[in-house]
């Protein structure tokens, strides 16, 4: 498995984690070294990760961690009660759609280059959408049926493999305050 990928990307940290959970091994090629128009040649869109997976590449974080989860059963990386399951799917979902979809660089580079958003207006677009997802998180952990160690279990799964990168980019990038956000930093 050739996976492509961009270290400042969060979207291949959580593939990266996910790998790492399921302790299997997989070659690195960094989007950054071998440029962006020879990896649009491999991906059209330009986005990453991508798992290339024999002849067939598999785009988008989510679609990649799947696979690995259906080709790679164990360990898991869902709790076993189906519902508990849904609740981590539905946790890193508002990570994915909610927030991570609205601080990405080309999104940034919309409002800045077309909508002529200065870096005051960036950084207050940030600030509120990470305070508004780390809140609405902080609640939901805070309404399990049990406090686990982790996101939803014993070890680290699913919702993990999405929250820490995301937690991370807001500290080292956008300078977040997570102190506010005990269940989730």
């Amino acid at each position: 498995m050739k996976f492509f990928g961009h270290y400042l990307s969060s979207a291949t940290e959580r593939v990266r984690i996910g790998f790492a959970l399921k302790n299997l091994s997989y070659d690195y090629l960094s989007v950054r070294e071998i440029g962006w128009d020879a990896y649009e040649k491999i991906n059209p869109h330009r986005l990453v990760p991508a798992l290339q997976v024999g002849d067939a590449l598999i785009p988008q974080s989510n679609a990649i961690l799947h696979y690995l989860e259906e080709q790679f059963p164990e360990p898991s990386l869902f709790p076993e009660d189906p519902v508990t399951r849904a609740q981590a799917r539905a946790f890193a979902q508002h990570i994915v759609c909610e927030m991570h979809a609205v601080d990405v660089l080309r999104i940034r580079k919309v409002l800045a280059d077309k909508l002529n958003v200065d870096e005051t207006g960036l950084s207050d677009w940030s600030q509120h959408w990470f305070a508004d997802g780390f809140s609405k998180m902080e609640q939901t952990l805070a309404s399990r049926s049990q406090p686990y160690p982790f996101c939803y279990g014993e070890q680290p799964g699913w919702a993990d493999l999405h929250l820490v990168p995301h937690m991370r980019k807001a500290i080292t990038r956008f300078d977040v305050d997570v102190q506010k956000y005990p269940l989730t930093n």
